[in-house]
């Protein structure tokens, strides 16, 4: 674990290892499209990671940063993959300025109707009720499109129209890959500075001691309602991108799978470190891509990925980042003071 420190203004202070994690990532990301311009198999590989990272950062802005159990991410992913596709299949209309908008519109809302019933009531939900509720409305949901015929029934929507900017079409390469890498870019620094600001702290309260920020006067489900339907709207980004990438949007897409899965990226990569989610969706997804090649194992593959993971969880709670991550960074500084120079 790194903890070199340096001298500053006469004070001691130890070596910050997040910002360099996120800076080599996403220098690393910058680079990946140049390094592999003869490899249109894996830029496109690593474009349905940047979009699947959108989609686990979600998560870890519920878990995270403010404690909601929510297993049911997938919902928001689906249901705006379908908007838009719809959209696009009825209406003829993919111009990304209005059904990017769209699909985050519809993830938004989805997830505040939702947090209205389940964090807004008389009584302080529980973790469980939370996590049950949520789990509950995204297999509801993909039991409803898996029977609907309007939407494809179990087979899904394909052959979605190719998103556009004008008479600009976003194909799989290099145009999607620079779509993907700045909608990455531009939540994280969106959930980035809500984290780091007093609203982040707040929230780093709640996640520690819900009771204690009740009692201090804080409406405590209202920030949960808030930062939840936030979530929602970022995870229907990235199912809206997913679907124009993929082509393809169908019921297991809003199921729990996808949502459980989420919640490994995170547990992976390092719950509450915004970095941690987009490094475990690159370590499993990468994982999955080379174990399927290999033929000896082509049939039982998952069970070798499920071992794996399982080992990295029980004996690293803090995920791969906090291998190089102290728990104290990961912490953090909040709010006006925390934008500052360090104080011992």
């Amino acid at each position: 674990m790194l903890r070199a420190t340096k001298l500053q203004g006469g004070g001691r202070r130890a070596f910050r290892a997040l910002p360099a994690v996120e800076l080599l990532v996403f220098a690393a990301l910058v680079a990946a499209p140049f390094l592999l311009s003869e490899r249109l198999d894996l830029i496109t590989l690593i474009t349905n990671m940047m979009i699947l990272s959108i989609f686990a950062i979600s998560f870890d802005m519920c878990w995270g940063f403010s404690g909601i159990m929510s297993f049911g991410q997938a919902l928001f992913f689906g249901v705006s993959g379908y908007a838009i596709a719809l959209v696009g299949r009825d209406l003829g209309f993919s111009a990304i300025w209005g059904v990017l908008p769209l699909a985050m519109a519809t993830g938004l809302l989805l997830a505040a109707l939702l947090a209205a019933f389940l964090l807004l009531g008389r009584k302080v939900p529980s973790v469980i009720f939370v996590a049950f509720g949520t789990l509950t409305g995204s297999y509801a949901a993909e039991r409803l499109v898996s029977g609907w015929q309007y939407v494809g029934a179990g087979n899904g929507l394909s052959s979605i129209k190719l998103l556009q900017l004008g008479s600009f079409e976003f194909v799989e390469g290099f145009e999607f890959y620079t779509l993907a890498f700045l909608s990455l870019l531009a939540i994280y620094l969106v959930c980035r500075f809500i984290v780091r600001s007093q609203l982040g702290l707040v929230l780093a309260g709640i996640r520690q001691n819900e009771e204690r920020l009740a009692f201090l006067g804080y409406r405590v489900q209202l920030f949960k309602a808030v930062i939840f339907s936030f979530a929602g709207m970022a995870a229907g980004l990235s199912g809206a991108l997913y679907s124009y990438h993929q082509g393809f949007i169908g019921p297991a897409n809003m199921g729990p799978s996808l949502s459980t899965t989420a919640v490994i990226y995170c547990l992976l990569g390092g719950a509450g470190t915004l970095i941690g989610p987009v490094i475990g969706t690159v370590a499993i997804e990468a994982l999955s891509y080379g174990l399927s090649d290999i033929d000896a194992i082509r049939h039982f593959w998952p069970v070798i990925l499920g071992l794996v993971l399982l080992v990295i969880v029980m004996f690293q709670p803090t995920g791969l980042l906090g291998l190089v991550v102290s728990n104290r960074e990961r912490i953090g500084s909040y709010g006006a003071r925390g934008r500052g120079r360090a104080r011992v």
